[in-house]
Parts: structure tokens; sequence; C-alpha cells
């Protein structure tokens, strides 16, 4: 698998959103100068830095030093505002949930975990979280009540 997918790849750091309070984890500086869009990428400054996943909230990344990034300024803020699932292979939440409620889910998330194991999915540049995506697809699961089959 990828490095970001394999597990306890990222042993994250955590620290509460300074807008919406959300506990958010590390994020790392590769992530922030690959998502950020040009010119405001040559602005951020080193430092720890923590990705807010709030849809509501407008903070994108945050540091400690007190730094913002607003998502607006991320290559990705219009595939956030969609609601994307998978950004390495452009899976969107509402495609994953309407396939879980006929039972059809299975193959989207199998085709994730072979892409990814073969180490074709870019997390790390893609996902505004640095993240694998795959507990998200585990998360919906949980939510939805049923697990993909």
């Amino acid at each position: 698998m990828s490095n970001c997918c394999a597990t306890g790849a990222l042993n994250a750091a955590t620290q509460a959103c300074p807008e919406c309070g959300t506990v958010c984890k590390s994020v790392e500086m590769r992530t922030l100068y690959q998502q950020v869009k040009f010119p405001e990428n040559q602005h951020i400054t080193s430092g720890s830095y923590y990705f807010c996943p709030a849809e509501q909230c407008s903070i994108a990344y945050f540091s400690s030093a007190g730094n913002r990034i607003p998502k607006a300024h991320l290559r990705s803020y219009q595939e956030i505002r969609q609601g994307k699932l998978c950004y390495c292979f452009d899976i969107d939440t509402d495609l994953y949930l309407s396939a879980l409620r006929v039972n059809r889910a299975e193959s989207i998330k199998e085709f994730v975990i072979q892409r990814t194991k073969v180490g074709e999915c870019a997390c790390e540049s893609r996902n505004p979280s640095g993240r694998c995506c795959l507990a998200e697809f585990k998360r919906l699961e949980k939510e939805q009540g049923k697990t993909a089959g």
C-alpha cells in the first residue's frame, strides 16, 4: 500500500480548530504546499499544521503558531464542497452512499483497496487531509448501519 494507507503511517498529533472547535489531525508540510493554490502557497510558513475536516468550517489548515489557510485557497476546494470521498479515484460521498443503499458498494471499495495495495493512490498529495480515504468508507458504512456488500 501507499505510505499514507499503511497501518500507523501517520502518528497524528491533534489540536482543536480555532474556528469551529473540531479536533483536527496534523498534516505534513508537503501536503500543504501541494494543496494550497499559487500564489498563496508562497506565503506558507513552516510549522506544525492541522487539517480541519468540518464541512461548515472555512479554515482548511491552521498552525500552532496561529497561521490560518482558508479552504477557498485549496486546489481541491470545489471537491471538498461537493463531498469528495476519494480524491485519488474521484469517488464522491453521494455515489458511495447510493451504492450502499442498493448493496453495490463493495466493488467500489474493493477497487480503491486494490489500487491502493499496488501503490496507485496519492493520498498524501491529492487528499487535503494527507491521509488515506479507506477509513472514510468505513465511517460512512457505520453511519449507514451496514457494511458494503
